[in-house]
């Protein structure tokens, strides 16, 4: 791929790590089926090859945030069920209906706009319903959450597909407010039911942490994607039910490499970077690394303590990272050399760094790390040790 030679930088994705997490999380939560959340390009992975190996590793279904991130994966072939996580502005909704998308719905107005879409395709559309459980981010309330289910279940021209809600602290398993969203979801169901009112196809609320640490939570769907990309969803998350289920464990998807552009050695006091922050307690060999924050690099990540991997060792971020270009102390006698490998994420020898180990150093979540991964970086798509596609 010549792009890849030309930036000597770019993110490996081994989209059988993919496949493989997929089937570990549809084990954990089996009978619940798997929907693949693929938004934000994938979680810098790739959506669409991520996509399809997802799919090929057990999910049924793919969620995204936005039409058109739908519209991506419907553009390349993808035929199966793709969800819209957050309700679509009314105009958009023509192109919900033209692309057979399942559009989220929680306010009058989107749902109007979604009958208005459905009735001037003289289509039937599929509409999930979702309800504000206790984040506060989006969703109707219980009771307007009761009139939409009513209203789409009444509508000629919709099909009442899903009833769901979202956990806001199920990556912290001790917390009990995931049992009070989850007997909010409940009420619900229960009073729909009372009411008279069918079923939906699916009832969910799970994300990868509940459908890790809260069996509860699976009902007849699990949306997972931090996990589905090779990471728990925090540090509070244990492993045990993965390990139960007896699938493998999860594997992290993307290796993030460079090559070292420039070499020079400095002595002891040289301060280097922006702000000459980083000074050298003794003579060292300093390589230049040609990425920088606009990849996707944490300006903070030298203040955290960072560190990549040359050589097989672990070697210190050496100040200020800077738009295109970071450095690295190789300490004295290195015999680092212009053209070595570089891996900012992922394992190199017996030594590894995690996206989760620069998200601990520098105070987010790896969600975060691997999102703002740019996209000029390439994206090469591998299978195992077998190679590109």
């Amino acid at each position: 791929m010549t792009e890849h030679w030309q930036r000597r930088a770019w993110a490996e994705v081994d989209l059988d790590a993919i496949s493989s997490n997929a089937g570990v999380l549809k084990a954990v939560a089996s009978p619940a089926a798997l929907c693949a959340v693929v938004k934000a390009d994938g979680y810098g992975h790739g959506a669409v090859p991520v996509a399809s190996a997802a799919l090929a590793g057990g999910a049924t279904s793919l969620g995204v945030a936005l039409v058109e991130e739908g519209v991506v994966l419907r553009e390349a072939g993808l035929e199966v069920p793709i969800l819209l996580l957050s309700e679509p502005a009314a105009e958009a909704m023509g192109e919900v209906v033209a692309r057979d998308l399942i559009p989220t719905v929680y306010t009058q107005p989107g749902l109007d706009a979604i009958r208005r879409a459905a009735t001037r395709a003289s289509r039937r559309v599929d509409v999930e319903v979702k309800l504000d459980s206790g984040m506060h981010r989006v969703g109707a309330d219980f009771d307007e959450a009761r009139r939409i289910v009513e209203q789409v279940v009444q509508a000629p021209e919709l099909r009442y597909a899903g009833l769901w809600t979202h956990l806001a602290v199920a990556d912290e398993p001790a917390d009990p407010f995931t049992g009070e969203q989850l007997s909010r979801f409940d009420a619900l169901r229960s009073s729909l039911e009372a009411a008279g009112l069918p079923s939906p196809a699916r009832l969910h609320a799970a994300n990868s942490a509940g459908a890790i640490a809260h069996a509860s939570s699976r009902y007849d769907l699990v949306r997972c994607g931090i996990s589905l990309y090779g990471y728990l969803p925090s540090t509070a998350v244990s492993p045990e039910p993965i390990e139960a289920a007896g699938a493998g464990a999860l594997r992290p998807a993307l290796t993030w490499k460079t090559q070292v552009s420039h070499v020079r050695t400095l002595g002891a006091g040289e301060r280097t970077s922006y702000g000459r922050a980083y000074a050298l307690a003794e003579r060292a060999d300093i390589a230049t690394v040609p990425v920088g924050y606009a990849d996707g690099v944490p300006r903070g990540l030298f203040q955290g303590g960072g560190e990549l991997l040359v050589g097989g060792r672990r070697r210190r971020v050496a100040g200020t990272v800077t738009m295109d270009q970071l450095l690295v102390d190789c300490g004295p006698d290195s015999g680092v050399r212009c053209g070595d490998e570089v891996v900012l994420i992922g394992s190199q020898g017996a030594e590894t760094v995690s996206a989760q180990e620069w998200a601990d150093r520098i105070g987010t979540i790896s969600y975060e790390i691997l999102c703002r991964i740019g996209p000029r970086l390439p994206r090469r798509h591998v299978r195992g040790a077998v190679g590109p596609l």
